[in-house]
């Protein structure tokens, strides 16, 4: 109803070729912003689902030793880890095995510091 009302405005209320001119542009305006809208929305594809989590961080919430529980992105989930990692230790999400994601334990900076100093000489 109001673009009608816009419409009829536009083509009787200013003066004659101003009337189409106004309409036609903002025709074009309308369709540059829903081109780019969709331009936009399309440019890279949505990361979904579990096998969106590989790469990113989690934190233990309950003993990996080799089978716990870690926190990513706000959800908890089954986790396999190689070795074992204690509760708050940082994990890194590897891959997924069915519902149950794959993580190893992130190094922390007590761990590189216990490291021989002829390993970090190159």
């Amino acid at each position: 109803m109001v673009f009608v009302a816009a419409i009829l405005l536009a083509i009787f209320v200013l003066p004659s070729p101003w009337g189409l001119v106004a309409i036609g542009l903002a025709a074009v305006v309308e369709l540059v912003q829903t081109g780019g809208a969709v331009w936009w929305s399309q440019r890279r594809r949505a990361q979904v689902g579990a096998e969106a989590l590989a790469g990113t961080e989690g934190r233990v919430t309950v003993r990996c030793d080799p089978v716990g529980k870690v926190a990513v992105r706000g959800e908890i989930w089954n986790a396999r880890c190689d070795g074992h990692a204690e509760v708050g230790e940082r994990v890194r999400v590897n891959g997924l095995q069915g519902l149950t994601l794959l993580v190893e334990r992130k190094e922390t900076a007590k761990d590189a510091a216990s490291e021989p100093a002829s390993h970090h000489r190159q």
